[in-house]
């Protein structure tokens, strides 16, 4: 039973909003009421600030308010989800001005107390303090993370930029396919960032690429890698690109200690020492990855994140571009070393006041590098996840000579079928995904916001991981991975595939027998059409030549 259901509640069902919400749009929402231009939100700004203590009767809340004891006051926003509620889903929504908000980074916090909250069905679904965002073309539902089951107060966080096209945005607190009850105190809603006013003007010249080759085509590798894997796939299958994994294997959630990261990363840098010769005989270039940075990883929407106190912690940040300073000097004058991938996948999954957003801290990072190695190439990926559609709402960093990338794996339902439910129903391409029709030319439309920032500011793409299972039916990866390839080639980017001996499940040396873990005595389709590709490459100048100290 409920502790809630106990206790006295009030009940006012779709007409009680707090004052503070009306207080708070009328500020957002009167200047386009009275015809005038809206101003533009400033850094602190608060959007939302609710404590629960006052009620007046308004229209915008949707859904049933209920109030019981807040974290440390009288009375706090109450939502439950009784056992055997239709859709076992119950929240409290109110609508923001898109129009106002739109370009704006937001970080939102709130206390937070649950009871007897049901185990989440998919990683997504759980206890709700979330904004749902629609553009045009897409939906977004930045949210904190959170257990469910029993928990005292405390906070709950989260982080998102606005995008520059959304049409609507809404506050939602509540429960999603689960039952119990939950309360809410303390939401507050924060501008961390105003809208730039202004796009960076495009770079002068020649886009920067950072080597003299027509294109690279490669392979990420795993971080085990041999000589004898090196010289498959630089010797025999002709790739000129390696992206080299700085990852460090563990349990997501549990964050990695400062004091002990430069052990483990001296270690992983040691064994990159020992495959640069390598490198250098079979003319490859090397994208040096930091997958873990320091601070640890999290779990967001279920799957791990690159950063856990990245962007909470001053001193994590610190760490971090202290690391790639002594990287830089490591490497400096290597000659293999095409450049430095500052983050895989970003996730600012919030950004604390007093920290850098990634914008800032890979901007801080690339000039703390510049000053020990003017020449590096450095790699940025947008966040979230580096995905296409993270450079719709990113801006190059005031850096130069940085090469963007992005990762490919739209549409997701494919690209992972069976990897994180085994029991996922066959998915074939091209055909229906999730109610929507894939081919190749759904792929270039999802690639396009990559397109566009290539030709908006005149730098050069690299994309670092692209990828289908290759258990996915019939010859579908086959053909989803030639139409990939084929967009990247004729947009000019540099490419690698993920992955050359790291997990079976990506391998092209691997049949699509998910069970059979062995290579294939013949080479795969998969394999054969990434050889096709590598074929074309050139090498470096310097490919074959002794190495010198």
């Amino acid at each position: 039973m409920h502790t809630a259901r106990c206790l006295p509640v009030l009940r006012r069902r779709f007409h009680d909003l707090d004052a503070w919400v009306v207080l708070i749009l009328a500020a957002l929402f009167g200047p386009t009421v009275l015809g005038r231009a809206a101003e533009l939100p400033i850094q602190g700004q608060v959007i939302v600030d609710a404590d629960f203590e006052s009620a007046v009767s308004d229209p915008a809340w949707q859904g049933e308010l209920q109030y019981g004891p807040g974290f440390d006051s009288p009375r706090a926003l109450y939502v439950e989800s009784r056992d055997g509620a239709a859709s076992g889903s119950t929240s409290v929504r109110v609508r923001l001005p898109a129009e106002t908000l739109r370009g704006v980074t937001i970080r939102g916090s709130a206390m937070v107390r649950a009871e007897d909250v049901s185990a989440k069905p998919n990683s997504w679904n759980g206890i709700k303090f979330m904004l749902a965002i629609e553009t045009p073309d897409r939906k977004l539902w930045p949210q904190a993370a959170l257990d469910t089951g029993t928990f005292a107060w405390k906070r709950a966080v989260f982080s998102t930029k606005i995008p520059a096209d959304a049409s609507a945005v809404t506050l939602t607190l509540g429960l999603e396919q689960v039952t119990g009850g939950v309360w809410f105190d303390h939401v507050k809603l924060v501008v961390a960032k105003p809208p730039r006013t202004a796009k960076p003007a495009p770079a002068a010249g020649m886009a920067f690429k950072g080597h003299d080759l027509p294109r690279l085509r490669g392979a990420m590798i795993g971080p085990r890698i041999d000589e004898d894997g090196l010289r498959t796939l630089g010797h025999d299958w002709n790739a000129n690109l390696i992206r080299w994994q700085l990852i460090r294997h563990g349990r997501p959630g549990q964050p990695s200690a400062l004091a002990d990261y430069d052990a483990w990363l001296e270690g992983e840098l040691q064994r990159l020492d020992a495959a640069l010769p390598w490198c250098e005989r079979y003319g490859i270039y090397v994208a040096v990855d930091l997958h873990s940075p320091p601070g640890g990883k999290s779990t967001v929407s279920g799957y791990v994140g690159s950063d856990d106190r990245l962007f909470t912690d001053p001193a994590v940040q610190d760490k971090f571009v202290d690391v790639w300073r002594g990287i830089a000097r490591r490497y400096k004058g290597a000659r293999p070393i095409w450049g430095f991938d500052l983050a895989n996948e970003p996730v600012e999954e919030f950004v604390e006041e007093g920290c850098l957003d990634w914008h800032g801290l890979a901007e801080r990072t690339a000039r703390a590098i510049r000053e020990i190695d003017p020449q590096r190439t450095m790699i940025v990926e947008a966040p979230p996840w580096g995905s296409p559609e993270s450079l719709a709402d990113f801006t190059p960093i005031a850096v130069p000579n940085v090469v963007y990338s992005a990762h490919m794996y739209v549409p997701h339902q494919f690209t992972h079928q069976g990897v994180h439910q085994r029991d996922q129903p066959p998915l074939v391409y091209p055909g229906e995904i999730d109610g929507k029709f894939w081919d190749k030319a759904a792929l270039r439309a999802a690639l396009q916001p990559v397109a566009d920032f290539q030709r908006a500011y005149n730098v050069h793409i690299y994309m670092g991981e692209f990828s289908a299972i290759r258990w996915a039916p019939g010859d579908s990866a086959c053909r989803y991975l030639r139409d990939v390839i084929e967009i990247f080639e004729e947009q000019g980017w540099d490419w690698s595939y993920h992955a050359f001996r790291e997990w079976s499940g990506w391998s092209v040396e691997h049949g699509p027998d998910r069970n059979d873990t062995r290579p294939t005595a013949e080479p795969t389709d998969r394999q054969l059409l990434l050889r096709e590709w590598f074929g074309k490459n050139q090498k470096p100048a310097w490919a074959g030549e002794k190495t010198t100290p």
